[in-house]
């Protein structure tokens, strides 16, 4: 029997099958595999595929075996994680873009993977000024400290200070690549690379040999804020590729933070757009660390995890949000979409409501972006 991670793999390589799309597919048949053997009539059922996509799709598994391709591409790529794996970061699951493929190089953290962790980005400029840079070591080494990971993309400027400040305090650090993991960009951060590889985690959703591409940056951005909990934007100007990642968080629903500055400040002026678009102002590193939630509280004793939720909590102490959603969801496996379509709440609220009745021991989640409910 061919591995589930075997299709997501093969269908990550059907062109003009996007994550999205591919995500619309994977929860349409239920699994990836169902989907490798349908019809050019059922493929075209699925949103936004049609009937064109749907013969670029026949016309590619024809000559694609998924075993093989699999087989073939550990010999270059031998750590990757598909949505179908126990350690696919659970965040991630949660939006309507998952990469299909996630590598990574360096120390795994089921605790991290499982979002019980928290995962905090920082991002901003390439050319902070002193400010950003002070500001970004000062929240970095923070954050690290008291046990938060601190993502971000290694790129100059604002990023590597946030991954220099992280490691020195001792911390673990996620850096998200633009490129293949075998890459350095830019080459200047091979230290910086090493580092990170031995003491945190780096990932790609691009294969090895993978090269820079403009392209693949803005897309990258949004697996630095799929993973976290909250965005925290040091410094950056109007025009900006961190403003893109904010963008992204707001649209995950994830919590943004930005540092003010002046509005004589040109690296600076993104960060006031994003406060009055109701972003929250880093003002003291205490209040931050308070509203992020301080320390993580861990239970020492026992690990968390996806499938062995730690209690089960009684329905009568859920936010009224909470309560129905649970209740739109049957004993019998039930579709996001069905979810979705019975309560009326946007999708990527239900996500976060979703995961959070998983790890209250409510509800279980199944293959196919369906869950059941726990009686």
């Amino acid at each position: 029997m061919i591995e589930e991670r075997a299709y997501w793999l093969a269908w990550s390589q059907i062109p003009g099958i996007g994550s999205i799309l591919l995500k619309r597919v994977q929860q349409h048949f239920g699994t990836l595999g169902e989907a490798w053997t349908a019809s050019e009539h059922a493929l075209a059922q699925v949103e936004g595929l049609g009937v064109r996509l749907a013969n670029v799709i026949i016309e590619t598994r024809s000559r694609l075996d998924p075993k093989e391709f699999l087989e073939k591409h550990l010999q270059t790529n031998p750590n990757f994680w598909t949505p179908s794996d126990r350690d696919y970061p659970r965040l991630l699951l949660e939006i309507p873009s998952p990469p299909p493929v996630l590598y990574y190089r360096g120390q795994t953290d089921s605790l991290e993977n499982q979002g019980i962790t928290p995962l905090i980005s920082i991002v901003g400029t390439r050319f902070p000024t002193a400010h950003g840079r002070r500001w970004t070591r000062k929240i970095g080494t923070a954050l690290a400290k008291h046990g938060f990971t601190v993502v971000s993309g290694m790129a100059m400027g604002i990023d590597s200070e946030a991954h220099r400040a992280c490691l020195e305090a001792g911390g673990r650090t996620l850096a998200v690549l633009g490129t293949g993991l075998d890459i350095i960009y830019p080459p200047s951060h091979r230290q910086l690379y090493e580092e990170i590889q031995q003491q945190g985690l780096l990932l790609s959703e691009y294969p090895a040999e993978t090269k820079p591409n403009k392209g693949n940056f803005p897309a990258r951005n949004r697996i630095i804020a799929g993973l976290s909990r909250a965005i925290l934007v040091m410094e950056a100007p109007e025009k900006s590729g961190a403003l893109i990642t904010a963008q992204y968080a707001n649209d995950f629903c994830r919590d943004v933070y930005t540092l003010p500055n002046s509005p004589d400040v040109e690296e600076a002026r993104g960060c006031l757009r994003l406060i009055h678009g109701g972003a929250e102002m880093i003002i003291q590193e205490n209040e931050l660390l308070e509203m992020l939630g301080a320390i993580p509280k861990l239970d020492a004793g026992k690990q968390l995890s996806l499938f062995e939720p730690a209690e089960t909590t009684p329905i009568s102490d859920l936010a009224p949000e909470y309560v129905k959603v649970l209740g739109a969801i049957a004993t019998q496996p039930t579709s996001f979409d069905l979810v979705v379509q019975n309560t009326g709440l946007p999708a990527g609220e239900i996500s976060g409501i979703l995961l959070q009745l998983e790890l209250l021991g409510l509800v279980s989640q199944l293959p196919g972006m369906r869950y059941q409910r726990k009686d």
